[in-house]
């Protein structure tokens, strides 16, 4: 988990949060909407050797980019975007989104703490409760 304030867009802390999630277990893929279709995310994932399932933007070229955007850019302007959905398993992005939605019913979408140190404990906390909760 990274904290970050409005102004920090999710696609430049995901270098860091792959390298952290990477360091702590195997993983195999990243799901990930449009905000993700960037070089160095893909570049990390791929370093990693993480399958990348990231939707790519709508005016994605073929001939820019890592290998793997290449070829869902490809698969898309081939096959159609819900054919290369249902092909690369896209649509499992939708229980995170799940997950996401149902913490911030319980817990809301903002934070108490006034300060980001503070805000991160918080945030840990709810997670941990969270987890604690689903995992009953």
């Amino acid at each position: 988990m990274e904290v970050t304030t409005d102004d920090v867009h999710d696609s430049k802390v995901a270098a860091s949060l792959i390298v952290g999630a990477d360091s702590r277990a195997e993983v195999e893929g990243s799901l990930g909407d449009g905000a993700y279709d960037s070089s160095e995310i893909y570049d990390e994932l791929e370093k990693r050797g993480i399958e990348a399932v990231i939707k790519p933007k709508e005016n994605a070229r073929t001939d820019t980019g890592s290998i793997s955007r290449s070829v869902a850019v490809g698969m898309i302007l081939e096959l159609g975007y819900d054919t290369w959905a249902e092909t690369v398993g896209y649509g499992k992005r939708w229980a995170v989104e799940t997950a996401y939605s149902t913490f911030k019913r319980l817990f809301g979408e903002s934070a108490l703490g006034r300060r980001l140190d503070s805000i991160s404990v918080e945030l840990a906390l709810k997670v941990m409760f969270y987890n604690r909760l689903v995992n009953m």
